[in-house]
C-alpha cells in the first residue's frame, strides 16, 4: 500500500483548509495520508514516507515563513530519491513574487531527488468554493499518480 504524508505551515488557517480538502482526494484514492502540521514532524520522518506532499503560505515577497525555515533547512542533507511530491498554499497576488514559498519548496524537493509530480496549487488567500474542489482533484491526482509508480 502506498502511503504518504501532508505537512503544511499555516497562519491564518487557508494554507490548512487547502490541506483539509488535498487530504479529502488522497484519501477518496484509497491512499494512507497522514497529516501533520510542520512543526509536528521532523524533515527526517518524511524519508519513510512514498509521497510527500508540502504546503505553505507564502510571507511578504515570496519568503518561506519563520515557522518552516529550520524544516526547510534540515531537508538539505535527505535524500528523496523515488519519493513522488506535491506542493501548495495560499499567497496574495499584491505581491509581485506570487506564492514564491510553495515555489522554493519545489525547488528543494527536486534537489534533494524528489519528482515533483503536480505543478504547484496555489489559491489567493481564502479557498472559495471553486479553490476547494480544485484542492480535492489536486489530491486525488497525486494519489492516482502515487498509486500507479
Amino acid at each position: 500500500m502506498n502511503k504518504a504524508i501532508l505537512v503544511y505551515a499555516s497562519m491564518s488557517g487557508n494554507t490548512e483548509l487547502m490541506a483539509t480538502y488535498i487530504a479529502e482526494g488522497v484519501k477518496e484514492k484509497g491512499v494512507q495520508l497522514d497529516v501533520k502540521e510542520c512543526f509536528e514532524i521532523g524533515p527526517e520522518e518524511l524519508v519513510s514516507y512514498d509521497g510527500i506532499i508540502i504546503g505553505s503560505y507564502t510571507w511578504g515577497e515570496g519568503e518561506l515563513p519563520d515557522e518552516l525555515l529550520d524544516f526547510y533547512d534540515e531537508m538539505e542533507h535527505l535524500d528523496f530519491r523515488y519519493k513522488k511530491s506535491a506542493v501548495f498554499g495560499s499567497g496574495s497576488t499584491l505581491y509581485s513574487n506570487y506564492g514564491g514559498a510553495v515555489d522554493l519548496l519545489a525547488e528543494k524537493l527536486k534537489a534533494r531527488g524528489a519528482e515533483v509530480i503536480a505543478d504547484p496549487l496555489k489559491v489567493e488567500l481564502t479557498p472559495n468554493e471553486e479553490d476547494e474542489l480544485i484542492c480535492k482533484e489536486f489530491g486525488r491526482q497525486f494519489a492516482e499518480k502515487l498509486i500507479a509508480s
